[in-house]
């Protein structure tokens, strides 16, 4: 029987145990990392499980081979010399695992050298709208007299910008569990066509905060243990909308801090925050100073999110220092009320269905933008309504209607009165894999009486819009699969009357007016 010379063993343990360390210069993600030091560690523990066997084999040879050649036993004991060596040698192996082991725990500590924990979202539509006589087209979700108050109409077939909103998050693990994320969102928003548009170009930074969540030390207390923690600039967490008309059914936004999910009870959960929004100038001692206002916000959501109310004061009590476009003084704050119910299914269909009813006054009178407007008399009341949802319909087809209406009045000048309702019904029929039609169809009423605000005229009539829209997809999950690439036809037509709400709106203008308006164009949209 041959044996390795036991001289060999150390130097065969060090390069085995240097081989890894060599292969760690290239750089690797946190998983590879995390992997190759678990087969290290346990290579090594195999490595120093036969090696220990290895050594009780020679020993026991050794000793046998004593009792065998006095000439062994009179070379005294230099084999059995080696042991120590070899336990040496395995002493450097445990530390170069556990140097291994350091580093991956520093590692952990420290993802800023990672690429795990980092998040790209974004939104986008970019579009081109041709009208009958191969001139620009003119549109938008806001495009009516009713849209200066919020009335929107259907989307579909009637954008003609480039808007695009990226958001980037990095998230941060800290080692008592405790969990921190950053989040910036940058936007911009142009109508031209050209490809360089710096000169049009409104980009803007609409997120910057940071928040914390799974906090170790609210770890236990049933009403802080799922909270999350924010501060910075950004948009409510909860806000939601009404995809296929462009508008937020509630939209809260501004800078300041507040807290998610404390959990008062069973199926309870509510958030709370305070925002700061600017108004604009009013001239104070040794200049001008912007009007703020703040919005301190209750939003409560019962039966697992079924339901919610959520309850907004707003202040700003140098807003009366300024006059509004009709020479009056606005309201210094505010109230604002919403109930919504987020119903799961489509009455007993696969789907959803949304309703929210709305009611502001002062300041609050702006139901939508919580807080945007600072134009408003304190008088001021408005209610809206939004209903919402989609579902399968048929085999291979798909319907989301939805309807937003709104009443409101003593909004910029004293007996103003602004009544709309927006009817809107989306269609999607499967033709293949990736290809489908979808057809829009919106009808607006409308019965506008702004008393003169902004030379604006009184009207009553209706506008209507149809949409016909080939598009394609990579697949077939529903409404909200994107991206989609559309072509699209949109007949558009409304009251004469409408044409003189305004002189600087697009009803009346050249080629734009009342008998019948068709628009041609192709458009992406996406978001992931």
């Amino acid at each position: 029987m041959q044996h390795a010379p036991l001289w060999l063993l150390p130097a065969l343990l060090g390069s085995l145990a240097l081989a890894p360390l060599a292969q760690a210069a290239t750089p690797l993600t946190l998983e590879q990392r995390m992997a190759a030091l678990e087969a290290r560690a346990a290579a090594a523990e195999s490595r120093a499980a036969a090696a220990e066997q290895q050594a009780r084999q020679t020993a026991a040879e050794l000793a046998r081979l004593k009792r065998s050649d006095p000439a062994i036993q009179a070379s005294g004991p230099q084999p059995e010399a080696s042991a120590p060596v070899l336990a040496a040698r395995l002493a450097d192996v445990e530390a170069r695992q556990a140097a291994l082991e350091k580093l991956g725990r520093s590692e952990t500590k420290n993802p800023s050298k990672l690429t795990n924990g980092f998040s790209f979202n974004g939104y986008a539509r970019s579009g081109l709208l041709i009208d009958d006589s191969l001139g620009g087209g003119r549109g938008g979700p806001y495009v009516t007299p009713a849209g200066s108050v919020g009335g929107a109409v259907g989307r579909l077939g009637n954008e003609d910008d480039t808007y695009m909103r990226i958001d980037l998050s990095k998230e941060l693990h800290a080692e008592n569990g405790t969990r921190s994320k950053f989040t910036v969102s940058i936007a911009d928003g142009v109508e031209t066509s050209n490809d360089w548009t710096a000169e049009e170009s409104t980009l803007n930074v609409r997120q910057a905060y940071a928040a914390l969540d799974h906090i170790a030390a609210f770890k236990g207390n049933p009403v802080l243990e799922n909270a999350t923690l924010w501060a910075g600039k950004r948009y409510d967490r909860d806000t939601f909308d009404i995809h296929w008309l462009d508008s937020d059914v509630v939209y809260l936004a501004g800078t300041g801090g507040g807290v998610y999910d404390l959990q008062f009870g069973e199926g309870w959960r509510s958030n709370f925050s305070l925002m700061g929004r600017d108004y604009g100038d009013f001239s104070a001692q040794g200049g001008n100073a912007d009007v703020e206002s703040y919005i301190l916000t209750s939003n409560q959501f019962f039966d697992d999110g079924r339901w919610q109310w959520m309850f907004n004061a707003i202040g700003s009590n140098q807003n009366d220092t300024r006059r509004n476009a009709a020479g009056l003084t606005p309201a210094d704050s505010g109230v604002h009320s919403m109930v919504a119910h987020h119903q799961k299914g489509f009455f007993g269909r696969e789907g959803f269905f949304k309703t929210a009813l709305l009611y502001g006054q002062g300041l609050g009178a702006e139901v939508k933008n919580l807080g945007s407007d600072g134009e408003l008399l304190d008088d001021a009341q408005a209610l809206r309504l939004a209903l919402y949802g989609q579902t399968p319909l048929a085999r291979g087809w798909r319907i989301a209607p939805s309807l937003l209406a709104e009443q409101s009045q003593d909004r910029y000048v004293g007996g103003d009165d602004y009544r709309w309702l927006t009817l809107n019904l989306r269609l999607a029929k499967e033709i293949t894999s990736n290809f489908e039609m979808v057809y829009e169809m919106s009808w607006q009423t409308m019965d506008l009486d702004p008393m003169g605000y902004q030379q604006r005229n009184a009207v009553d009539g209706d506008f209507w819009k149809l949409t016909v829209a080939p598009t394609f997809k990579p697949d077939m999950g529903g409404f909200f699969t994107r991206p989609e690439l559309r072509v699209f036809a949109s007949l558009m037509d409304w009251s004469k009357e409408l044409d003189d709400y305004s002189g600087s709106d697009a009803f009346g203008q050249d080629g734009f007016g009342a008998g019948g308006v068709w628009q041609f164009g192709v458009q992406m949209e996406t978001w992931f």
